[in-house]
């Protein structure tokens, strides 16, 4: 699904209009980027969490030269779904 795609069955399940809902999609991934930048964990309940974690500096291989290069540390983003998206996925 892209963002148009889910900004349209956001519009359509709030029965808001598409500006509407691409404005709350905005306000949310802005909201979500902020926590997680000041290093808190965005819980939503029944759907799953986002928390910042730190990645160790290493090596990695680039898969089209075989070459080895060195990764710099770092901090990513981990997804943990819930327990109500788990149920929806598995019936």
């Amino acid at each position: 699904m892209t963002k148009i795609e889910l900004i349209g069955r956001m519009a359509e399940a709030a029965g808001i209009s598409r500006d509407e809902a691409r404005l709350a999609l905005q306000g949310f991934t802005v909201a979500v980027t902020e926590a997680l930048a000041e290093g808190r964990d965005v819980r939503l309940i029944g759907f799953g969490g986002f928390s910042a974690v730190d990645r160790k500096a290493g090596t990695a291989r680039n898969p089209r030269t075989g070459e080895v290069v060195e990764r710099p540390a770092s901090r990513t983003v981990r997804f943990r779904p819930g327990e109500g998206l788990k149920s929806a996925l598995n019936g």
